[in-house]
C-alpha cells in the first residue's frame, strides 16, 4: 500500500509515538508527516512556559493551570498527565474530527498518556522510540540546548522508567540509531495499521 495520496472514506487510525526526551520523536513525526498526505499531528495543550522559538497552536496550546483544570472538568481531553510539574493534554474534539475524516492521527505523547489512549482506542498502535544507548540520549538532550542542567538530569532520570514502560506496554519498539531507518520502520508500521 502506498502512503502518499492515499485517502480513505473510512474512520482513521491512531498512532502514538512515545519515548524519552531527546530521542528524536518530533523529528521522526515531522518526517512521517512528509510521507503521508492524510496525517493529523495532534497539538497538545500545556501549562508549561513557552520556550524560545515555539509557536502557539503549532508546538502547543499554552494555557494557565486554571484554564487546564477547567478543560479537565469539561472532559475536553482525550488524555492528560503531569510531567516535570507541568500539565499536558490531548484535545479530544480535534482527534475525533480527524478520525472521522479518515485521517491518521499522530499523537506524540508520554507513556502515561499512551496508556489512557489505548483504553479509549484499543486499536491504537503504540510505537516507542528507543535511543541506541543511554549515553547517546544524554548527548542529544544536552545538544538540543533547550534544557538547563537541572532539567537534563530530570529527563535522564525519567528515561529509564519510560523505557521499561515501553517494553511492557507498547506494540512496537523502534531504535533511533539511524534516523532514516527509524522513520522507515514507523512508516511501515503505519501502512500496516491503515491496511488492516
Amino acid at each position: 500500500m502506498s502512503s502518499k495520496n492515499q485517502q480513505s472514506s473510512v474512520r482513521g487510525a491512531i498512532i502514538v509515538i512515545s519515548g524519552p526526551s531527546g530521542v528524536g520523536k518530533s523529528t521522526i513525526c515531522k518526517q512521517v508527516i512528509e510521507r503521508f498526505d492524510n496525517v493529523y499531528l495532534s497539538v497538545s495543550v500545556t501549562t508549561r512556559e513557552k520556550k524560545a522559538g515555539e509557536q502557539e497552536g503549532k508546538d502547543y496550546f499554552f494555557v494557565s493551570h486554571d484554564e487546564f483544570r477547567k478543560q479537565i472538568n469539561a472532559k475536553n481531553f482525550l488524555e492528560y498527565a503531569e510531567v516535570f510539574g507541568n500539565l499536558y493534554g490531548t484535545p479530544k474534539d480535534k482527534t475525533e474530527q480527524a478520525l472521522n475524516a479518515g485521517k491518521i492521527v499522530l499523537l506524540e505523547i508520554d507513556v502515561q498518556g499512551a496508556q489512557q489512549v489505548k483504553k479509549i482506542y484499543p486499536d491504537a498502535r503504540l510505537i516507542f522510540i528507543m535511543p541506541p544507548k543511554h549515553r547517546e540520549l544524554e548527548k542529544r538532550i544536552v545538544g538540543r540546548g533547550r534544557d538547563d542542567e537541572k532539567d537534563v538530569e530530570k529527563r535522564l532520570a525519567g528515561a529509564g522508567l519510560e523505557i521499561a514502560a515501553g517494553w511492557q506496554h507498547y506494540d512496537f519498539m523502534v531504535i533511533n540509531d539511524k534516523l532514516e531507518q527509524a522513520v522507515e520502520e514507523v512508516v511501515q508500521i503505519i501502512n500496516k495499521a491503515i491496511g488492516e
